[in-house]
């Protein structure tokens, strides 16, 4: 997928939305995967990552949010991935299976050992 496709699909006022815009636009990576997943295989995953980054206090954003959203969706999900330029945070993107509509974003800050 295009970047400026991506762009266009990140224009929520919410804050990981524009932090995903922003990366994208600083020269993030991007990718798209080609394929979908069902969204409670996805929601499930993605739950137990929640409940990993909450004990060890990994910093997130928006990723309660996502987790419900996928619960809820009932159609297949594509996933896409951001990455910051300075990888600090990766924000994965959950569209919809023909990359025509974002479903949920989440973002991830990076821990560096």
């Amino acid at each position: 997928m295009e970047r400026e496709s991506l762009e266009r699909l990140l224009v929520g006022k919410d804050d990981v939305s524009v932090a995903a815009r922003a990366a994208l636009r600083s020269g993030g990576s991007h990718v798209v995967w080609d394929g979908s997943t069902s969204p409670e295989s996805l929601a499930h995953i993605y739950g137990r990552r929640l409940r990993h980054t909450r004990r060890k206090g990994i910093e997130t954003t928006s990723l309660e949010r996502t987790v419900e959203l996928l619960g809820r969706h009932r159609q297949p999900v594509r996933l896409g991935q951001i990455r910051a330029a300075d990888d600090s945070w990766v924000f994965m993107l959950f569209l919809t299976e023909d990359g025509s509509r974002l479903i949920a974003c989440t973002g991830v800050r990076r821990t560096h050992v």
